[in-house]
């Protein structure tokens, strides 16, 4: 999208401040919200919750140590207690990035519109104050907040806390709306009315010829994009005006990195992922992921991930046609910029050799090792990895709290620990670990871990928009394709489950892992096997994560998240019913290939399906246009109405487009020839796009 409306550009600004990422289902110490194996007696909430029984009982302790007199205040302040164990606890007890003591209780003075079903449109702090505030009780949790006047806080009444209801209301009360909830002495419940519809299809233009396996915006924001391939190059290219007739193609001769003399390629193997410091624009630095061989590479060399530590031994595992295990090894290497121009935005090649090692593993197998890399918007680098490989994940890496395998890892790169403190942590390179991850809560993870419980995350993504929205495809084994929702601290079930079916592994030389002694989170969307295979000559699927579609170039597609997968030729588009709820509903989408394409796409004969190929990755550039890399080529989501498709929200006045030579079947689609939107509505879309 462009940035002519330099308003609609400030507004996107702004989303990714603190404070204005959307809610969904989250606790406030941003793990999510799970079922407690001994139901809560105290407080009245079911299935999904932030408490467990002990908390409970702690809740309960308090409530009677408040001795309140008054039978109906002491039933609406259980009810506040009891809040920190909703499910959305996380958006009701957190503003301006604090934690406070009590809710933003709904108060319909300030009502802005809301997606809860009765929030802002009840006055529950008006309530509270009417029924509380000269009833005396020990230890207000309203105290805390009045912090400038010298109280006593072991008894009081609102009244000798506040002056009026609304002073008490000001500093309590909330209302429910497009990026918030607030709390009506009842579970939050949103309400269904605002579901997005579904796009009507996806029409693609084929930009390059190229396959690439990952694709980064140039920490510019220009209209320049970084391009990897497998094979161990990356290329800085500028990316063509949609529209324009443009092509994709950088310059094979001129890699701005070129480490293909390092990187093992083959299959699962090869250069996995780039990633840009967020601060690249002052200090250069990048960060490359990709596999080697350490009988090719003498760099290649580390410690391997089956060791005593997680009950493996790699006298253990077969040999096979590709070697003996930790044959082949994980890294994580910084690469810098500096000093190759006078300003790192004129760059036009990064130095060659690596700046340093932050991380090496060595592999069991030579499958399920993930390997994308990325800032997430805490700033601190996120590593996808595999189970390690193997059918069935036989020694149980993933459910391991000491292997690093099938999990999420995170990393503070910008604070090196001493030789000392990597050999006491036990680490496996040059990071630290961001006092917040997961093992400040549970001591028996490792500290790298943020989640557990993945077999092979292939392309995970932050949503630009919301920032805590960081969805993650897992690919599956033989029944189900799956799309997390990632939260700090989650266990995604392998290999106890397989998306929501029970897994059986065929051998278990490293362990089980029981499904009652965890508490597994399950996908978000996906998709089994036996709705695709019936299009597969393979037999298999593999789910190919992508993108939350923020660019306006298909205003229909808008906040969807989309995903396909690498055999069927298959695409997803997934929104979340009710918004803002963590609960999505996903379809699989018609798409087709413009006539008007940059590069004439080719079609299955007999067929309105362009011929992709494989699917081996998604991209997205700095306008937030999605690009689809197969290997057939480089595809660009642009405008509906190029390849006949509906779309009411398009911003085109007359458009009257001839058939393409391929154009979708009429009963998969919507067959348009003539857009004829007048002014108004056209402007009246585009407000409420400025608005929500």
């Amino acid at each position: 999208m462009n940035c002519v409306l330099g308003i609609l550009c400030l507004f996107g600004l702004l989303l990714l401040l603190p404070g204005f990422s959307s809610s969904h289902p989250l606790c406030t110490d941003s793990t999510a919200p799970s079922t407690p194996k001994t139901p809560l007696t105290f407080c009245p909430y079911k299935g999904n919750v932030c408490c467990n029984s002990t908390q409970d009982l702690q809740l309960q302790t308090r409530y009677q140590s408040m001795n309140i007199s008054n039978p109906t205040c002491a039933s609406l302040m259980k009810a506040i207690l009891c809040a920190t164990c909703d499910q959305f606890s996380a958006e009701l007890f957190t503003i301006d990035s604090r934690l406070r003591s009590v809710p933003v209780l709904c108060n319909s003075t300030v009502s802005v519109g809301s997606s809860q079903s009765n929030g802002a449109a009840n006055d529950f702090c008006g309530i509270v104050w009417d029924t509380c505030y000269n009833v005396s009780m020990l230890n207000s949790p309203f105290a805390p907040l009045q912090g400038s006047q010298n109280v006593d806080s072991t008894s009081s009444k609102l009244a000798d806390l506040w002056q009026s209801k609304t002073e008490f209301c000001k500093t309590f009360g909330g209302a429910s709306g497009k990026d918030s909830v607030c709390f009506d002495g009842q579970p939050v419940s949103l309400n269904n009315a605002e579901t997005l519809p579904p796009t009507s299809g996806l029409c693609l233009e084929k930009v390059g010829n190229g396959t690439y396996i990952d694709m980064i915006g140039h920490p510019d924001g220009s209209n320049r994009v970084f391009l990897s391939d497998q094979q161990g190059r990356i290329w800085l290219a500028t990316v063509p005006d949609v529209e324009s007739g443009g092509t994709l193609e950088p310059s094979e001769l001129s890699p701005f990195l070129d480490i293909s003399d390092k990187v093992s390629f083959f299959n699962d193997l090869g250069l996995m992922g780039i990633a840009f410091h967020p601060n690249f624009m002052k200090n250069g630095r990048f960060f490359v992921s990709f596999n080697c061989q350490k009988s090719i590479w003498d760099g290649c060399s580390g410690r391997c991930s089956c060791d005593s530590d997680v009950n493996c031994n790699p006298s253990n595992i077969p040999s096979s046609n590709m070697g003996s295990p930790c044959q082949y090894y994980s890294v994580i290497s910084e690469f810098s910029a500096n000093g190759t121009t006078s300003q790192v935005s004129l760059a036009t090649n990064g130095n060659q050799v690596e700046v340093r090692r932050i991380f090496t593993m060595g592999l069991p197998y030579t499958s399920h090792h993930g390997g994308q890399i990325l800032f997430g918007p805490d700033g601190y680098l996120y590593f996808m990895m595999g189970d390690g490989g193997s059918v069935g994940d036989p020694y149980n890496f993933s459910q391991n709290k000491k292997s690093l395998l099938g999990k999420i890892m995170r990393f503070d790169v910008d604070n090196f620990p001493s030789a000392t403190q990597i050999t006491a942590l036990g680490l496996w390179g040059n990071y630290s670990i961001p006092k917040d991850n997961p093992v400040s809560q549970d001591n028996e993870l490792r500290p790298e871990i943020f989640a557990l419980g993945l077999r092979n995350p292939w392309r995970c993504a932050f949503d630009p928009e919301r920032p805590s929205y960081f969805l993650c495809a897992d690919v599956g084994e033989d029944l189900y394709e799956e799309v997390d929702l990632i939260t700090k601290g989650g266990n995604y079930g392998w290999r106890v489950f397989e998306g929501p079916y029970v897994y059986n592994p065929q051998q278990s030389p490293g362990g089980n892992t029981s499904a009652n002694s965890i508490n597994p989170i399950f996908p978000v969307m996906g998709y089994d096997h036996s709705a695709i295979n019936k299009n597969l000559q393979t037999g298999g699927a593999a789910i190919i994560g992508g993108y939350f579609y923020r660019s306006m170039s298909d205003p229909c597609t808008y906040g969807s998240y989309i995903y396909a997968d690498f055999y069927a030729e298959a695409i997803w588009a997934g929104f979340e019913n009710p918004e803002n709820s963590g609960h999505f509903t996903s379809n699989q989408v018609p798409f087709t290939c413009a006539n008007d394409s940059p590069i004439q796409c080719k079609f299955t004969e007999g067929n309105s399906l362009p011929a992709l190929g494989y699917f081996s990755s998604f991209g997205q550039d700095n306008k937030m246009d999605v690009y689809f890399f197969t290997t057939s080529g480089t595809y660009r989501i642009v405008r509906p109405s190029r390849c006949n498709y509906m779309c009411s929200k398009e911003n085109v006045t007359s458009i009257a487009s001839p058939s393409p030579s391929h154009s979708p079947s009429s009963g998969t689609s919507i067959r348009k020839q003539h857009y004829d939107l007048v002014l108004l509505f056209s402007l009246s879309m585009l407000l409420v796009g400025l608005i929500f």
